[in-house]
């Protein structure tokens, strides 16, 4: 589907979905989750307070064990096992797993949550703190250590409506997902094996600033470097059969050919973030940071280019690469350049399977006398690890978690009325999914 199709299905979801009503549609099980997250809200922004409190950049291993060693006894009050995967083989702090085998014949559902945020410990940006209305600032508040107690307090209503028991539920948060270690199929192993044994899975992630949406599409996060070479030489025989173009005219014509091939299909977008070219070159592709040294009066001989490439399906990533690929093979007199690519996360593409959570989770919204949840925009959702399990579940979902506003920034806040509100609605969901209602 591409972006004026998907805008306008989003269009038709929002026309059909009626406003907010009372909770009458919901079972005497389900009045008893509402009931039970109500009563746990203020040990959930307890919690939340705490957790935000300790830094947990991605680079902070101690601190992002310490967060998942004050999520892992909220796991284990229910009955979940808790286990930490250790990271130390792809050099990150590692992940917390959480198992609940229920009855042993329950749907079996994946719930992804982070750890990590993008806050290291030399950010001044450290703390919890409350600002006027129902509102809090704080690194990783929304992004998403708000989602992650959404997720606990969703489970322990489960538990007290007697419904948790119906279902089979793995819990990974990954320690890296804001800065992924390498292999990424070291990294993600955790939440792809478990993302092999679900049938459903949900993400916690906060989404985009609009309070009532979810995510049923996300694209993925490709990076690619491009190192173009030329003949050095005095500036005054550029273009001389013996000479040729240099490395920078070489990058140049790749990079305009990128953008005139590459930026006219949507919602695929390509963006090259940091360049250096001249006599000497040297980059560091995990600082992101570089140094160049050349004259005016020399034809350069190096260029290095790093950026990202965002695409909503597979299909569409894979024609960008062949594309890009095309365009590096046709060189300029006297130049050469090699195009590297890492794919990264994959894209999270919209399926029939998404679509149908999105109808079951909208519907309990509606049920409890919540506002409707309609679709996000895939151009609005970045990257995600709920991208990882796509093709391996039946269906996702993801933006389940807590709301708010100006993440990865020293801003970043979130609606704490949105803590409940979101863990009514994906407590609801599940179960939903445990009756069999999405089929």
């Amino acid at each position: 589907m591409n972006l004026p199709e998907f805008r306008l299905a989003t269009f038709v979801v929002l026309l059909a979905i009626p406003a907010a009503g009372s909770a009458q549609g919901l079972t005497a099980a389900e009045r008893r989750i509402v009931a039970s997250v109500d009563a746990g809200s203020a040990a959930g922004i307890a919690l939340l307070e705490r957790i935000v409190n300790i830094n947990s950049g991605t680079h902070n291993f101690p601190g992002v064990r310490a967060v998942a060693d004050a999520l892992a006894p909220g796991f284990q009050r229910l009955g979940f096992t808790t286990r930490w995967a250790d990271g130390a083989s792809w050099n990150r702090a590692g992940h917390l797993v959480a198992e609940w085998k229920g009855n042993g014949t329950g749907r079996k559902l994946l719930l992804i949550g982070h750890l990590d945020t993008v806050f290291e410990k030399d950010s001044p940006f450290q703390r919890f703190e409350r600002v006027p209305g129902d509102s809090a600032r704080g690194p990783g508040i929304a992004d998403m250590k708000g989602g992650n107690v959404v997720m606990l307090m969703a489970l322990a209503a489960l538990k007290d409506a007697g419904l948790l028991d119906q279902l089979q539920v793995t819990a990974v948060f990954t320690g890296d997902e804001e800065d992924s270690g390498r292999p990424i199929e070291k990294t993600r192993h955790d939440l792809t094996a478990a993302a092999d044994w679900a049938d459903v899975a949900l993400g916690f992630e906060n989404g985009p600033e609009a309070p009532h949406v979810a995510v049923i599409a996300r694209r993925g996060s490709t990076t690619w470097w491009l190192r173009t070479s030329g003949t050095p030489s005095h500036s005054s025989q550029v273009f001389r059969p013996e000479v040729g173009s240099g490395a920078i005219y070489e990058m140049a014509r790749i990079l305009a050919a990128f953008h005139d091939s590459l930026s006219n299909d949507p919602p695929l977008t390509f963006n090259p973030g940091v360049m250096v070219g001249g006599t000497t070159v040297s980059f560091d592709a995990v600082e992101n940071r570089g140094t160049a040294f050349g004259k005016t009066n020399v034809v350069a001989e190096s260029a290095y280019v790093a950026g990202d490439l965002r695409a909503l399906t597979p299909e569409q990533l894979a024609r960008a690469k062949a594309t890009m690929q095309r365009l590096v093979a046709r060189h300029y007199p006297r130049t050469n350049a090699v195009l590297t690519i890492d794919d990264g996360y994959p894209p999270f593409a919209p399926t029939d399977g998404n679509r149908r959570l999105l109808s079951l989770l909208d519907q309990g919204s509606r049920d409890a006398g919540l506002p409707a949840v309609g679709p996000v925009d895939p151009a609005r959702a970045g990257a995600a690890d709920i991208s990882f399990v796509a093709g391996r579940v039946e269906a996702a979902l993801d933006g389940l978690g807590l709301k708010g506003r100006a993440d990865h920034t020293v801003n970043e806040t979130a609606d704490l009325t949105m803590l409940a509100v979101q863990a009514k609605r994906a407590a609801i969901l599940m179960a939903r999914l445990a009756a069999g209602r999405e089929k």
